[in-house]
């Protein structure tokens, strides 16, 4: 069995794992059980009660984080020339469309979110093999295929994260950092699931949200109660 580290073993000192703590109470606990020297991600696990092999019942959207994710978005739009500049002045760090597709089709991914026009979804189509394993590809139902090139650039920057669940029905998401006020890291967490909470699928039958599990990067997780939110 191996050993349990003495930041763990403090960390687990203020931890009740039989508890599920009040949202409020989890977002205030994340923060003072946190042991890395860095500025971790909080983030937010939900398991629900769907089964995501159905397409009736996969979840999948958008949500925008009233305090963003603390993270410096790298954000490419893969626009048409008479774009460009538009994509930039709302805060893309990169802008372009051949020369951009030419180093995807050589292995660059060094961005966090892909934005782009359906005129040109043509040209990007044949890069799924490469943007669909690290969840970059474009897509309509997460606003990163539009017309509104700018202000999707904009809501991506200022805090718009896609959440989608995974083939064992979970929920994985972002919510902030640690250094977040307690405060700022429940009002992120409670948008999310606030949104999940809307999209519960008419096929889903019994618990929908069956679990909810707060962590911060190589802490143990804060169960919440569902009846919290």
């Amino acid at each position: 069995m191996a050993a349990i580290s003495k930041k763990r073993k403090e960390a687990l000192s203020k931890l009740d794992v039989n508890k599920l703590y009040s949202l409020e109470d989890a977002s205030a606990l994340v923060k003072d059980i946190n042991t890395t020297k860095f500025d971790a991600s909080v983030d937010v696990a939900v398991r629900l009660g769907v089964d995501p092999r159905k397409a009736n019942q996969m979840v999948r959207g958008v949500v925008t984080l009233p305090h963003g994710t603390g993270k410096d978005v790298k954000v490419l739009a893969l626009v048409t020339p008479d774009k460009e500049q538009e994509a930039k002045d709302a805060g893309a760090d990169y802008a372009g469309l051949d020369e951009y597709i030419e180093k995807i089709k050589g292995g660059w991914t060094d961005v966090d979110v892909i934005v782009t026009m359906p005129s040109v979804m043509g040209k990007i189509g044949p890069l799924g093999r490469v943007l669909g394993p690290r969840g970059l590809m474009p897509n309509p139902k997460t606003g990163t295929v539009t017309m509104d090139v700018a202000k999707a650039v904009s809501d991506v920057k200022a805090g718009k994260i896609d959440f989608k669940v995974d083939r064992y029905g979970i929920i994985h998401a972002a919510v902030g950092k640690v250094s977040f006020e307690a405060e700022k890291i429940r009002e992120n967490a409670e948008e999310l699931l606030k949104t999940l909470l809307r999209m519960k699928p008419s096929a889903a039958k019994g618990t929908y949200i069956k679990s909810i599990s707060m962590s911060s990067s190589m802490s143990p997780g804060v169960s919440i109660d569902a009846k919290s939110i």
